[in-house]
């Protein structure tokens, strides 16, 4: 009985919007085309296909980009919080940026501040940065150490001052990967592959 008079009901109320639309109601007409247009769009797109060349060109642009997996890597507890290489550079300000990326990081409670420049020949990139721990920002943990490794065979350890700043130069591998202990002694990675975008 239920069901029938939902049946009924829903005949009804097509009846009358039927009648509505015929007596020339202009904005209920463009409404209803838009939707039959809708509708129409998502059967077609149901049954798209792109051509297997266009999909795999595609695919092969996206290869070289590391931008998206650097930000949340399964190793690494840091979020990336900002990237100088995702916004656009203000214009006539391009050249001024070139051979240098800052970035943000956050593995709780600490947030780290990180400057990538490239030396002069490009054989050679120092890190700066700083160590913030957000539930003391007072305090800093100075006894703190941050290992930087270039993925090929180079590894230096950079001592943190009384400011929770480091400074440290290591060969250019075009990749890089910086490491320290966080809370409750857990290694906290950051992992930046193509650190210049070279």
């Amino acid at each position: 009985m239920d069901r029938f008079c939902k049946t009924a009901v829903c005949t009804i109320r097509n009846e009358k919007m039927k009648e509505h639309l015929e007596q020339g109601c202009k904005s209920c007409s463009n409404m209803v085309s838009l939707l039959r247009r809708v509708r129409q769009a998502a059967e077609t797109e149901a049954n798209y296909r792109p051509p297997g060349d266009a999909v795999r060109i595609a695919k092969a642009s996206f290869v070289g980009s590391n931008l998206a997996g650097e930000q949340k890597r399964r190793d690494s507890l840091a979020e990336l919080l900002f990237d100088s290489f995702l916004r656009p550079a203000l214009e006539g300000a391009r050249s001024s940026s070139i051979g240098t990326r800052q970035m943000l990081y956050r593995a709780d409670p600490f947030q780290i501040d990180l400057l990538i420049e490239f030396q002069v020949g490009g054989r050679s990139v120092v890190v700066t940065g700083q160590l913030l721990d957000l539930r003391h920002p007072e305090i800093v943990g100075h006894d703190l150490r941050v290992t930087l490794s270039n993925l090929h065979g180079r590894v230096v350890q950079a001592a943190i001052n009384q400011f929770g700043e480091f400074c440290q130069e290591i060969a250019n591998s075009g990749n890089l990967e910086l490491k320290f202990h966080g809370a409750n002694h857990k290694p906290v990675v950051i992992s930046l592959r193509d650190d210049l975008g070279a």
